[in-house]
């Protein structure tokens, strides 16, 4: 579960879209080939089998947030995740695997006409010693679309004392890699651009589920005991 500073967000998927300067030069690209738009959009589409070796773009993500009860009664709360996992992801679409694992849908990004909607397994493992882990698990029946998902996460609980009240905060580490294999045009534009573009995508990505996440899991966590959440 993604952390980050409580904010009220959008529950529409904005496609994050390649910059326009990137865009400019992939029609030039085209052009000087004498290609057209509709040859673009199926260039785009090329099978697997005829992509060059995939780029990989990584994303290191750290936040926190407040809840406003004891250590042990957060603990319980994110231990019972069958419940608050699967609520709090809407309107992102989630689907069981096994006992701790879940198949989630993120929404559609893309450009040029081509789209992809990622679609990542997510294995929430028991606590060791207050520490929670999330790791990528195989999604069952599925295979990727020319990308692969490696999402390594860590959470750690903190009680503290503001006033006489008990709080705890929650710490979030997450280590994310995404291998994308693009067509052979994407190839044409300069290594650094598309890896730069990329990774820009990636952490705005990981930022627009992150504070949605937030924002679902305070409200549900605080609203099912009538606590207020606390700012900060």
């Amino acid at each position: 579960m993604p952390v980050t500073t409580l904010e009220k967000n959008s529950e529409r998927h904005a496609p994050i879209a390649i910059a326009p300067t990137l865009e400019q030069q992939a029609l030039g690209a085209m052009a000087a080939d004498g290609g057209t738009i509709d040859s673009l959009a199926e260039t785009l589409r090329e099978r697997a089998d005829d992509r060059l070796q995939p780029f990989c773009f990584k994303h290191h993500f750290t936040d926190t947030m407040l809840m406003g009860a004891d250590l042990k009664t957060v603990a319980n709360y994110l231990d019972a995740h069958q419940g608050w996992f699967t609520r709090c992801a809407q309107p992102m679409q989630v689907e069981p695997i096994g006992k701790h694992g879940y198949a989630l849908t993120i929404g559609k990004y893309g450009s040029f006409g081509y789209t992809v909607e990622p679609k990542v397994g997510l294995e929430l493992l028991p606590q060791d010693s207050g520490v929670y882990r999330i790791q990528t698990v195989e999604v069952p029946n599925y295979t990727a679309p020319g990308y692969e998902v490696i999402f390594n996460a860590e959470m750690r609980l903190q009680e503290t004392v503001d006033g006489d009240r008990l709080g705890t905060k929650v710490g979030w580490d997450l280590d994310l890699q995404v291998y994308i294999h693009f067509p052979k045009f994407i190839h044409k534009l300069p290594a650094g651009v598309i890896q730069g573009t990329g990774d820009k995508c990636l952490k705005q990505i990981v930022a627009c589920v992150s504070r949605r996440l937030t924002h679902k899991v305070q409200q549900d966590f605080h609203g099912s005991l009538g606590l207020k959440i606390p700012k900060g």
